[in-house]
């Protein structure tokens, strides 16, 4: 017989082609934890977008007053800003980092607590982890390893389920005292 191709045998690859790169699994999980923190960031510049927008929509609404105008469309802006920084934070484009940055740095001057959140923030964009996170070379290490996924603790859905319920008792409250 001759060395023809068989066309009825299995087909043959090479291993090193088709398996997980370890090199690019390592490195997302050394920063899977980071990641998941900045797209929670990217959810929270969302709700603060939308709600920010809404706020100015409905205020421009209820009292087209000109002499507040400007501030409302400021505002406004500054929500539009918001939402398309959580784009670019969860999305991990690198102008989403820069648009991310200078709206924390405003946040800053929310004292005490802006300060806390906002300089939290920072740290997750401006530190090395968060540099590697938003860089290209990292989108390729996502793209390598779509089955690395990151594992949310059981505390965490408790606190989250405490916080919910603590907000759904104080609206509640607030709704039966304000009759």
């Amino acid at each position: 017989m001759s060395e023809a191709a068989n066309p009825y045998a299995a087909p043959t690859a090479r291993l090193e082609d088709v398996g997980p790169n370890p090199e690019a699994e390592a490195t997302r999980r050394a920063h899977i934890s980071h990641e998941a923190s900045i797209k929670a960031v990217g959810i929270l510049y969302y709700l603060g977008g939308t709600g920010i927008t809404i706020g100015a929509i409905a205020t421009v609404a209820s009292s087209p007053d000109p002499a507040g105008l400007g501030m409302v469309a400021l505002v406004g802006l500054l929500g539009v800003a918001q939402f398309f920084a959580g784009w670019g934070v969860r999305a991990f484009r690198p102008w989403g980092r820069i648009v991310g940055c200078v709206l924390s740095g405003i946040g800053l001057l929310g004292f005490p607590v802006g300060t806390l959140i906002n300089g939290y923030i920072l740290y997750l964009f401006l530190s090395k982890k968060g540099r590697t996170i938003f860089s290209p070379e990292y989108q390729e290490v996502i793209a390598a390893t779509p089955h690395v996924k990151y594992k949310t603790s059981i505390v965490v859905w408790i606190f989250l389920a405490l916080v919910l319920a603590f907000i759904v008792i104080a609206v509640g409250m607030a709704v039966i005292g304000g009759k």
